[in-house]
């Protein structure tokens, strides 16, 4: 174990949006067609269906890709989700706005990518921008904002496995749905027989509220800003990079009737997350006033963080 923890500073993602790119690669999206098959628009996301349609993502994934799912899978351990909770859930690093978040955020700089030319904040707007775009509620275009926001867990120090990264529950058996599963073998909870039954700690149907997901800004973020959001929004920021649930419907065991109804504005987000980034940039001093008003609107205007 102190081993792989060493390794989390070797920084094995060139850049943060390279996992974002491999997301694209392992669900892509789905293609709009005249036609319909069942009632259903067909190109429309079916996880049944499209799951054939996956290209090989493991031959084409950066290793640099592959070293970051491995520290993941290696580290995400339950005693360590508890560990950044007790952490971070205090909301005790810092007092600031969501505008005056979304600049911090921005100091956020990598370097070593020199195709990308967007900053934090422009990432963000492009997926606001796209929801409003297509007359998505006040809610909703805010969540699109802000839902990436606790990626500031990088500026405090959080190696990248911890930040970001698809989510899984910890506690129970890992799902073969999650990226790369084959990593789970390094992670000391793999070890634990009790932690590798299909519920573990929880219990069947109990809930989402009631599970430990791996940690990361989706978990964070949901902390700072549940409180002040509708709850759909609530399910869009803390399950988002849950793909192995709202792609491939891994997990149903755990969830409840209302998860399952609640996860439909999951997937009704989703496709703003991933694929509405790379798009037009956004000016973003024309964009301000909309935005500065509509967090106004949700948040107060000091925040604990």
């Amino acid at each position: 174990m102190a081993d792989a923890l060493k390794q989390n500073e070797a920084k094995p993602l060139e850049d943060l949006e390279h996992w974002e790119e491999f997301l694209k690669t392992r669900y892509p999206e789905p293609q709009p067609a005249m036609a319909t098959v069942g009632g259903e628009p067909e190109g429309a996301f079916h996880p049944k269906r499209d799951k054939k349609k996956f290209r090989d993502y493991r031959a084409e994934a950066r290793p640099s890709v592959k070293e970051f799912y491995r520290l993941n899978h290696t580290n995400q351990t339950l005693d360590f989700v508890l560990e950044k909770k007790r952490q971070f859930l205090p909301r005790n690093k810092r007092k600031m706005g969501i505008w005056e978040a979304m600049e911090y955020l921005n100091t956020l700089v990598d370097d070593s990518d020199p195709d990308t030319d967007l900053s934090q904040i422009e990432h963000l707007l492009q997926t606001a921008e796209a929801i409003r775009a297509d007359g998505h509620p006040r809610w909703m275009i805010l969540t699109g904002l802000i839902h990436d926001l606790g990626k500031i867990l990088c500026l405090w120090g959080e190696p990248q496995w911890a930040v970001v990264g698809d989510t899984f529950p910890v506690g129970c058996g890992y799902s073969d749905k999650v990226v790369f599963p084959e990593f789970f073998v390094y992670n000391l909870d793999y070890q634990v027989p009790g932690l590798q039954t299909s519920c573990g700690v929880y219990q069947e149907s109990c809930g989402l509220d009631k599970v430990h997901l791996s940690w990361g800004h989706d978990e964070y973020m949901y902390h700072v800003t549940g409180e002040y959001l509708p709850e759909p929004a609530q399910y869009m920021i803390r399950y988002h990079s849950f793909y192995a649930a709202h792609r491939e419907g891994a997990y149903d065991h755990l969830m409840n009737d209302h998860d399952r109804e609640m996860f439909e504005w999951v997937r009704k987000f989703n496709p703003y997350d991933l694929y509405s980034k790379g798009a037009e940039k956004p000016n973003v001093e024309a964009l301000r006033p909309f935005y500065e008003e509509l967090i106004a609107e949700y948040f107060p205007p000091i925040m604990r963080w």
